[in-house]
């Protein structure tokens, strides 16, 4: 039987710590070996909390371990880029969570370096790999529902996040909307041709102090003539909204919120249940242990990934062309 893959994970924060946490209790085909993160103690929780054998500070260290076959990125945005090249040039395949950058040239030196090396590069865009999201898009492409004529994504979080992170997360379009643009094209098999984004300032003062917007609608013209609609909004006081909705020739498929239970009370006052799971870390656990068995079992089976880099750089195009739109206050045609 084929040894576990090795593997090094770069950056022990929050997303670190489940890939971490999923690799080395769900996953039996990998393990983590090393880890690093600029703040020491984070690297070594992580290596306590999880059994990884060595935690250093210095990314650079992973990636000249002959032990490591594929490195895991969760360090801050602003150094994927750099990291996945470096990755890419010492031969390691690569997992990356989103964005690679928010600049399209940047993007593509990282594509150039991972084709020229011949590892592998998966984007985390893990929503594809929700059970739910999953099967709409089978609904779709299987013609289960006809051709597709109408498409409606909600995504909504449940709170804003701090203004200290708005300010280094590229914005709304880059940030959060980014996994609708992916979801969009993922679960239609089509790319847009058109985009155009109303948004506004309507949750917090202090997200439009920093330029950027807290609610959108975002309407999408797609190369087979359909259309859809994505509906963001940074704060829905009642969970973590995330709906789909496609309606096709011959009917629709939709899919509603997760809810930790599925109780329902009914009163002479009213008929209720339970808040929908609070955030994506509950919402889309499983997703992430999914996303990364797929990962694995490329670089072990020598088989293409399921989220290319290419992938990630169109959703950033359209996250960009979202902002050119509200800014320009028109539609923009992704050729421009």
């Amino acid at each position: 039987m084929p040894s576990p893959l090795n593997i090094g994970l770069i950056g022990a924060g929050r997303i670190g710590r489940v890939h971490a946490a999923n690799v080395q209790r769900r996953i039996p085909d990998a393990r983590i070996i090393l880890v690093a993160d600029p703040v020491e103690q984070a690297a070594r929780a992580a290596a306590d909390d999880f059994g990884i054998k060595f935690a250093v500070a210095e990314y650079q260290t992973v990636l000249q371990s002959p032990a490591v076959d594929a490195v895991v990125i969760c360090s801050a945005t602003h150094t994927h880029a750099a990291i996945a090249i470096a990755a890419a040039t010492a031969g390691k395949h690569i997992f990356c969570e989103k964005p690679l950058d928010f600049d399209l040239a940047v993007i593509d030196e990282v594509l150039a370096a991972v084709k020229q090396s011949g590892v592998k590069l998966q984007m985390g865009f893990n929503r594809r790999f929700d059970a739910n999201f999953a099967r709409v898009r089978q609904a779709v492409i299987s013609g289960e529902i006809g051709a597709p004529h109408l498409m409606h994504l909600i995504s909504r979080d449940p709170a804003p996040p701090p203004p200290a992170y708005i300010a280094v997360s590229g914005g709304m379009f880059l940030d959060m909307t980014i996994h609708d643009f992916d979801m969009a094209r993922f679960l239609l098999g089509e790319e847009v041709t058109e985009i155009y984004a109303a948004a506004g300032v309507l949750v917090d003062p202090a997200i439009g102090a920093q330029g950027d917007v807290d609610s959108a609608l975002v309407t999408l013209k797609f190369a087979n003539g359909a259309i859809g609609v994505i509906d963001n909004s940074r704060r829905a006081v009642y969970g973590y909204d995330q709906r789909v909705e496609i309606l096709g020739s011959d009917g629709s498929v939709s899919t509603g919120n997760i809810y930790p239970n599925a109780a329902t009370i009914s009163t002479g006052e009213a008929i209720r249940r339970d808040l929908p799971l609070n955030f994506f870390m509950e919402r889309y656990t499983e997703s992430y242990v999914t996303e990364m068995q797929s990962f694995v079992a490329a670089v072990r089976n020598d088989t293409p990934v399921p989220v290319t880099g290419e992938d990630a750089r169109t959703a950033t195009a359209l996250a960009l062309a979202a902002r050119r739109s509200f800014d320009e206050n028109r539609p923009v045609k992704m050729r421009e």
